[in-house]
């Protein structure tokens, strides 16, 4: 072992990273800090992000004839990134842009790209920014070493097919040739991802390689760790896209971060830590542009050995190959005939289940396994069982230590899925991990809901800030006022039923939100989607702001036009789901706006639309919300005209001689990411380019209201910002809008009086005088509405409670485990947010009457 006077420390740096210049003035900075503290520094770094898809792209790109655009593209982008680093790029990267052309020319006068072709090809995107990387350090005052890691790397096997030269391996190890070559430089620039092989021809680690790179470095140079610096903080409890709730992770072991690579995690490479694991080093995950975070450190001990789920995560894309058949219980070494057969066949297994007459394996997602392969395994198998190959399925995982002594934590989450298939679970024979594999459009929901319950409000020194937390500095986050009930407490108190329970609405609220929407600078026209509450007086209110009415039945139409007599017919928005002919004749009539949610309409009543107005609902395949009865887009959603059914309703707009005027869409319900509906926006803005009449595209609502204290808050300035983006791309559109649960729920609360208190083996139960009659959200969609003794609003909690209704239902529970004060019969507790889908979904079950209404 070589005895290195200043130790090496190995940075990777991922496409994002080293996008701009300006970042790698920040790695530069990162750079001199660390030779500043005597270590030496080899850089890994990636491809300019979006580069390395552009190179993939481009044999097939040539091969149609479009090679050369292709071309031009990724050499604009290397140019466009020296411009700006005010680098001479063309003399730059003459050599590797002379090269790009020869491979581009090739591709296209052979008629295919071969392997070795396409590894060089994509090494290419390493090279140019490596030459565009080593002179920005340079001008930042450092002295970098150029190493072609072609020159180091060397490929841990050959061969003539396609893994050897596109997702190759290389051996680690202490590599004392290495030390020595680098022993007089301080700081060292050298590409991931590509390697050689015995006849130094280009080879490829595989996408992500990067980071395997930087292994493989460390373990060469016996570094004293390998810091991975991406766009992320560390590891994550989830992916925060998933939700925002996810927790930092400050400690992992090598076999927990491995997990969490492997089962989908897309921060590190599963690859990348075996070779640190072998050598003892300790791996950092940090983030370039918030280098002050502590990241997370990975090594041979986790931060915390307690039985306790550190992670869950999601894996779309997922196959599952089912065999069945009585031929196999008690054959011996029938698992080893089908498990050979998918040696001979190329396809690696991940997960496996097996009884007696049925096994079932699970496939990662693999660009590579095409029908043709995915076909000869099948009539493989078929020699020993039948075999069903099912499709589009995602592995939900959760890891960490002690996961068999926790199993019974998971039971209340997997309840939402008695009624949904879970068709494989594998639990880890290293108790590190457990997995369910279920339908692809229900492991999110899957994921968000085992991650909330299980690990949302975890205690420990493994778990750091949440992505919410972490992301806030970037911009204040808004500021949640005292809720108004608070100043109006005695005034509740006195207006409190005795028995049953009461609605209270607060005019001012209603007023104040309907105001809020009506003052967004994008939006043209707002709607308030009344069916989250009719009561007269609260439709007064809105009406007085501007904001037109969106209803789903003649009842809410006819429930306006009462109220409001005076009301244009224009302010009037009907939007029904499946309704009957009857209803959309009576619409026409009467002159309002008119939206159709399905083909059926034009096809079998084409002549009620003929030189009519109408807007179309589509159905944007992106379901948001917290549960799947208040996500209203994607496959299993009732609402809408699928995407890939323009055609079709092309076809049906001129057969039947209709006005398709707007395009109108609503993913779901509980959305606080203010770009959601720019999104949506532009998704519309896509479809509508086929309709020439179209000038309206809806939007919909769902702005989300938090649901407790700490929960994400809605910045309505940012929608708005947003919404002047989607502006500014489609000028010739008006912007619809049309909330509903934003403009009414906090304005309303339940009031309900203490009927009796019960303690149950260890649970205080609070019974209250009105319960899912009344309220049904929470049985309904698990939705969490936040409880307070009104009574005694100012005294400290005594301990948990769960908070019940009086009706004969298992589900009648209204708030489970929530701090309140010592508790007496006739206490009024109060009950937030329910001025939206309360009173108007409540019901006489039990013939118990719901609760009244009051506005105040």
């Amino acid at each position: 072992m070589t005895t290195l006077t200043s130790p090496w420390i190995v940075m990777k740096f991922g496409g994002t990273s080293v996008a701009q210049p300006k970042t790698w003035g920040l790695i530069a900075e990162l750079a001199r800090k660390r030779i500043e503290d005597k270590r030496k520094v080899l850089i890994v770094h990636s491809a300019l992000s979006g580069v390395s898809n552009l190179l993939e792209a481009l044999p097939e790109q040539a091969l149609k004839g479009h090679g050369e655009a292709s071309v031009k593209a990724i050499k604009l982008r290397h140019l466009d990134f020296a411009r700006d680093a005010k680098l001479e790029g063309q003399a730059l990267l003459a050599e590797h842009f002379s090269r790009l052309d020869q491979l581009a020319a090739g591709i296209a006068l052979i008629g295919e790209a071969s392997a070795r072709v396409r590894a060089e090809l994509m090494a290419l995107g390493e090279l140019m920014a490596s030459a565009l990387g080593l002179a920005c350090l340079k001008a930042h005052g450092l002295k970098p070493y150029g190493l072609d890691s072609r020159s180091v790397m060397k490929a841990a096997f050959e061969g003539e097919d396609a893994r050897a030269y596109l997702d190759n391996a290389v051996e680690d190890g202490p590599d004392s040739y290495l030390q020595t070559r680098l022993d007089d430089y301080q700081l060292v620039l050298a590409q991931g991802f590509i390697a050689s092989n015995a006849h130094d021809e280009t080879v490829l680690l595989g996408r992500g390689g990067s980071d395997t790179s930087a292994s493989y470095y460390a373990a060469k140079l016996e570094a004293q760790s390998v810091e991975i610096w991406t766009d992320v903080p560390g590891l994550f409890s989830a992916d925060p896209r998933l939700t925002s709730g996810a927790r930092l992770l400050s400690a992992l072991s090598y076999e927990e971060a491995q997990e969490i690579a492997t089962m989908g995690g897309k921060v590190l490479h599963p690859r990348s830590i075996g070779p640190a694991r072998r050598a003892g080093i300790p791996m950092v995950v940090r983030d370039t542009f918030r280098p002050e975070l502590p990241g997370t450190t990975i090594t041979e001990k986790p931060g915390d050995d307690a039985p306790a789920l550190k992670a869950v995560s999601v894996k779309t894309g997922v196959r599952l190959v089912v065999m069945e058949g009585s031929s196999m219980w008690r054959q011996a070494g029938f698992l080893a005939e089908i498990f050979a057969c998918f040696k001979h066949c190329g396809v690696s297994v991940d997960l496996v289940s097996t009884s007696e007459t049925n096994v079932t394996v699970s496939l990662d997602p693999d660009p590579g396994l095409d029908e043709a392969r995915l076909q000869r395994l099948k009539t493989a198998l078929e020699a020993y069982c039948r075999v069903q190959i099912v499709e589009n399925t995602a592995a939900v995982s959760l890891v960490g230590y002690g996961v068999r002594r926790i199993l019974h934590k998971l039971a209340p989450a997997l309840e939402v899925f008695q009624d949904k298939p879970i068709r494989l679970v594998s639990q880890a024979a290293n108790d590190l991990n457990f997995t369910v594999v279920v339908d692809e459009d229900e492991g999110r929901a899957l994921a968000v809901r085992l991650h909330d319950g299980l690990i949302g409000d975890a205690d420990g020194p493994v778990f750091g800030p949440s992505w919410a937390e972490i992301t806030a500095p970037v911009k204040a986050k808004p500021q949640r006022p005292d809720p108004w009930w608070r100043a109006k407490r005695e005034q509740l108190l006195q207006n409190a039923p005795r028995e049953g329970g009461l609605y209270v609405y607060d005019r001012e609220t209603v007023h104040a939100r309907a105001r809020a929407i009506a003052g967004l600078k994008s939006v043209d026209r707002a709607w308030f989607a009344m069916k989250a509450n009719p009561h007269p007086e609260l439709l007064k209110t809105v009406e007085t702001t501007g904001v037109g009415f969106e209803c789903v039945s003649l009842g809410e139409v006819n429930r306006v036009r009462e109220v409001l007599p005076d009301l244009p017919m224009d302010r009037i928005l009907f939007t029904p789901n499946f309704a009957a002919r009857s209803e959309y004749e009576a619409a026409l009539a009467l002159g309002t706006h008119l939206t159709l949610d399905s083909l059926h309409p034009l096809h079998h009543w084409p002549e009620l639309f003929n030189d009519k107005n109408v807007i179309v609902r589509l159905n944007p395949d992106r379901p948001r919300g917290h549960h799947q009865h208040v996500k209203t887009a994607g496959p299993k959603a009732k609402f809408g005209i699928p995407l890939d059914q323009l055609d079709d309703l092309k076809a049906a707009v001129a057969s039947s001689g209709v006005n398709v005027i707007g395009f109108h869409c609503h993913a779901g319900s509980g959305v606080t990411e203010p770009d959601h509906w720019k999104e949506l926006g532009a998704i519309l803005a896509k479809a509508a380019e086929h309709f020439p009449d179209i000038r309206i595209l809806n939007v919909g609502g769902g702005l989300g209201i938090p649901e407790s204290a700490d929960a994400p808050i809605l910045d309505l300035e940012l929608v708005d910002q947003n919404l002047a983006d989607l502006r500014k791309a489609v000028p010739d559109y008006q912007i619809w809008m049309e909330p509903g649960r934003y403009l009414v729920a906090e304005a309303g609360v339940l009031l309900t009086p203490v009927t009796q208190i019960k303690m149950s083996f260890s649970t205080r139960f609070i019974g209250t005088g009105t319960g899912m009659n009344s309220l049904i959200r929470p049985a309904l969609y698990g939705a969490r509405h936040e409880i307070y003794n009104l009574s005694k609003l100012d005294e400290a909690p005594s301990g948990l409670a769960s908070i019940v209704g009086p009706i004969c239902e298992s589900a009648d529970l209204l708030g489970a485990d929530r701090l309140l004060p010592e508790t007496e019969e006739g206490d009024i507790l109060i009950i937030t947010e329910t001025g939206a889908y309360g009173r108007v979904m409540s019901s006489h079950y039990n013939l118990r009457e719901p609760a009244g209404e009051l506005v105040i």
